[in-house]
């Protein structure tokens, strides 16, 4: 008696890699959280309730600002995080019809290193030089502030990306960048932030 034949319902893990060359076709500005910021966040927690009646103004220092809210790594170079590309492709899924709680398992953008304050997973920054950016914004009580940003002018940088290519092929992991660079955007300013409509900035093309 022959036995029964097994059928499959779960597909064997097929993940590849994939490397897209991009250049910025606007602005990109970075935002990260300083390590000082940080670290003013944990004093005033530490403190509790007794925080507030020590709480002083400080002068503003735009150019630790500036320098603080770049992301460097611990080799030096500095890049973007990792997550701000995945975050941004799920997002660009909606203007192309395929699920965005599908999209966080078929893909992931790869470091080229790590963030030297809190170790996030960057993408290295293949070109461009910062300078400093100085812009009005409404903190959330509604209070006009002046905030300091590093901003590329020109910038290039390469995606490592490793995806299942049993939900998506080569050709569709390029188009959704590409929908990224061209609709969502990536940084501060960007025409998909949740903050605002964007300033336009941080979108990119496919080299």
């Amino acid at each position: 008696m022959s036995k029964p034949t097994t059928v499959l319902a779960i597909t064997p893990p097929d993940f590849r890699h994939l490397s897209i060359d991009i250049r910025g076709t606007a602005p990109l500005v970075i935002n990260r959280f300083s390590a000082k910021a940080m670290e003013i966040m944990r004093q005033t927690q530490e403190a509790g309730s007794t925080a507030r009646s020590r709480k002083t103004r400080e002068a503003k220092d735009f150019d630790a600002l500036y320098e603080g809210a770049k992301h460097i790594s611990d080799d030096g170079w500095e890049g973007i995080h990792a997550a701000a590309f995945r975050n941004a492709a799920i997002s660009a899924c909606r203007a192309c019809g395929f699920k965005m709680t599908h999209a966080k398992l078929a893909f992931m953008v790869m470091a080229d290193g790590f963030d030297r304050v809190d170790g996030a997973p960057l993408v290295k920054l293949t070109e461009g030089e910062p300078e400093k950016w100085v812009a009005p914004t409404r903190n959330a009580t509604g209070v006009v502030d002046l905030r300091c940003r590093p901003m590329y002018r020109r910038w290039a940088a390469t995606l490592h990306i490793r995806y299942d290519a049993g939900m998506l092929t080569d050709a569709d992991v390029v188009n959704l960048i590409a929908r990224v660079g061209l609709q969502v955007g990536i940084g501060e300013g960007r025409p998909d932030s949740k903050q605002s409509a964007g300033l336009g900035f941080g979108l990119f093309e496919v080299l």
